[in-house]
């Protein structure tokens, strides 16, 4: 069993999207962006007995990170917004709450559709 979940998003604004929906004590993580591995590692070692999720842009900068995790993080969950809104932080918050609730994420009331 994990201790705790750890999100990984591209940006500081889709953590500030993100966030508020949460209700319970989740790490997010922001990538900045485009990253190596390296920089990548460096990141996730203090999250090393986290279970990992991520929850990137429905872009080609969005595959790029997923496909970067898939190789050297096998384990994380992929999150998708729709590729509708392109964005996690364009994403209204209640369609990201929906999301989060199928990954079995704790969220407020107030965003349950």
């Amino acid at each position: 069993m994990f201790e705790k979940k750890c999100l990984i998003v591209e940006g500081r604004s889709d953590k500030l999207r993100i966030a508020p929906i949460l209700s319970e004590d989740v790490t997010i993580l922001c990538t900045n962006g485009t990253i190596g591995v390296h920089q990548l590692e460096e990141l996730l070692d203090p999250y090393e007995g986290c279970e990992l999720y991520t929850f990137f842009d429905a872009d080609l900068s969005g595959d790029k990170l997923r496909a970067l995790m898939d190789r050297h993080y096998p384990e994380a969950e992929h999150l998708r917004t729709m590729p509708t809104y392109k964005e996690v932080e364009t994403t209204p918050r209640k369609v990201l709450a929906t999301i989060l609730l199928r990954a079995h994420f704790s969220i407020h009331h107030e965003y349950i559709l």
